[in-house]
């Protein structure tokens, strides 16, 4: 799934994207580890990983769109 790089927290290594119908997602530090990224900034095309649905849905795994 892809979607936008929307805050990023360098000190935590989380934030949020907005999926392509702009819903905000959060992810935490350990999809963004397991992504292998150093940083992300706002506006950056990511693909992600997720599990759950509706309110349960959780990103494992944040890295960049890659062509």
């Amino acid at each position: 799934m892809q979607a936008t790089a929307y805050t990023y927290d360098p000190e935590t290594r989380s934030g949020q994207v907005l999926l392509d119908d702009g819903t905000p997602v959060p992810y935490d530090t350990a999809a963004f580890d397991a992504g292998g990224l150093r940083l992300l900034r706002p506006g950056q095309r990511v693909r992600i990983e997720t599990e759950g649905r509706g309110d349960t849905l959780r990103i494992t795994l944040v890295t960049l769109q890659t062509l």
